[in-house]
């Protein structure tokens, strides 16, 4: 699961506990990129706030299936086969297409941007020079996005998941989280309550 020690649910007392609860998916399991903070649960706090946040909160304006088309292409750049798959299964269930989520897969991982809108075109775009080459960001990139018909705060989100995924990327890489036992693509709904979790 990872290369360094982790608490399973079954041995999680107290505060690791608690927040484990949270998460708990339908088969009663919690992903490993979650478990693999369980010896520290103030920073699995952090990450669950983060994402939650992020990715999840009804206050974000952007369609979740751009969220989580960057969430893949951001992946595939930084080589996170884990959050390729878990991202790309919760696109294929968002949009009630695993074809569709496959084509989308194939084009970002040629580069090939054809098949998508103009509009998701200029995001993806500054996904990638962010992600591979972050001192070369200028303000034209976020032109693009302007002129594509992002306003700033819908900029801001899409800058937000791009960063989220540097992180989460880089937590499972760093550690050597895999997919073993995990349910893929399960996410929690829309809401204001950073608590609610329940998987959908």
């Amino acid at each position: 699961m990872s290369w360094i020690k982790t608490i399973p649910f079954e041995q999680a007392e107290g505060k690791l506990r608690k927040l484990y609860r949270q998460v708990l998916g339908s088969d009663g399991r919690v992903d490993n990129i979650l478990q693999v903070h369980s010896l520290r649960p103030h920073t699995l706090q952090g990450h669950l706030v983060l994402y939650k946040n992020v990715l999840h909160h009804s206050g974000n304006c952007l369609d979740k299936r751009l969220l989580e088309m960057l969430g893949v292409w951001v992946s595939i750049l930084n080589g996170c086969a884990y959050c390729v798959d878990h991202h790309l299964a919760g696109l294929a269930r968002l949009i009630d297409d695993e074809e569709q989520a496959q084509k989308i897969k194939a084009a970002l991982r040629q580069g090939d941007y054809t098949i998508f809108e103009p509009k998701e075109v200029a995001a993806l775009r500054y996904a990638a020079v962010l992600t591979r080459t972050p001192t070369e960001v200028g303000e034209e990139l976020v032109e693009e996005m302007r002129r594509a018909g992002f306003d700033d705060g819908e900029i801001l989100e899409i800058n937000q998941v791009i960063s989220y995924f540097a992180y989460a990327n880089r937590t499972v890489l760093g550690l050597g989280v895999t997919t073993d036992g995990d349910t893929l693509g399960l996410s929690p709904s829309n809401s204001e309550d950073p608590g609610d979790w329940g998987h959908r």
